[in-house]
């Protein structure tokens, strides 16, 4: 399903795809803008909506860049209804790393709110001619402050403890400083279901389409921790096998493996 994606350009040489599902977003979008001030409409919610995915593609990049300092291969950041995804080669082992890098996503929409603030403050006020040709569309001020709003809720939202959500990052590699990496992966991606679970039932009766969400990461948090723990019986088996063809030839009397 993530495979159905049309490729846009690329931003430092990181691959920026959209799935299928965002053109209905888009479409939708664009239709609500129609029906509340006919082609101005139209054009100025999908002007704020790109605007918003704007910041939803520097969070990633924040997440891309910070990984790419410790040497991980990001592939490409794919746009979704619900966000974005950032596609790294693996993520470090290492606390510390994985902390930073989930942490930098964050980061960036704090960053952003704080010059959207700046910039609104700065803003002249409206003359009255514009706000007669314009009533019908929100003021450069208000979308501004939705980007604001948004940006703030986009850095809050991830930092909740669901794995595979930012928070639910940390939270793993708090954990696998005192347990091995797999069970740390469990047990984040355990909390990550339950508050999925639960933010599904709120979403039910405030956000229905929220659902998709909470669905999206009871269902991927699963996935990588079944990811993590294949990847560890991989690991344990090879080792087993360079030991007992270790053993075999010292037994032999041949040189062993490297």
């Amino acid at each position: 399903m993530l495979g159905w994606s049309t490729n846009l350009f690329r931003v430092a040489g990181i691959q920026l795809s959209l799935h299928f599902s965002f053109y209905l977003l888009l479409g939708f979008n664009a239709w609500q803008g129609w029906r509340e001030a006919g082609w101005p409409g139209l054009w100025w919610h999908s002007a704020v909506l790109v605007a918003f995915f704007v910041c939803v593609v520097l969070h990633e990049l924040g997440h891309c860049f910070t990984a790419r300092r410790y040497g991980v291969g990001v592939s490409r950041i794919l746009l979704l209804p619900i966000g974005g995804v950032a596609e790294f080669d693996g993520i470090p082992r290492e606390p510390v790393r994985e902390v930073l890098i989930s942490l930098a996503g964050p980061a960036v929409n704090f960053g952003l709110a704080g010059l959207l603030w700046l910039f609104i403050w700065l803003l002249p006020a409206p003359s009255g001619s514009l706000e007669d040709a314009a009533d019908a569309l929100p003021s450069l001020a208000a979308s501004l402050q939705f980007l604001l709003s948004w940006n703030l809720l986009m850095g809050a939202f991830n930092l909740i403890p669901a794995f595979p959500m930012d928070g639910g990052r940390v939270l793993r590699a708090l954990l696998a400083g005192r347990m091995d990496y797999v069970r740390a992966t469990f047990w984040a991606a355990t909390v990550g279901k339950v508050v999925a679970v639960a933010g599904a039932v709120a979403a039910y009766f405030h956000q229905p389409l929220a659902m998709l969400l909470f669905l999206f990461v009871f269902i991927v948090g699963e996935m990588e921790y079944r990811g993590a723990r294949r990847r560890a019986e991989e690991d344990e088996h090879f080792r087993a096998t360079v030991e007992r063809l270790r053993a075999q030839s010292i037994a032999q009397g041949t040189r062993p493996p490297v």
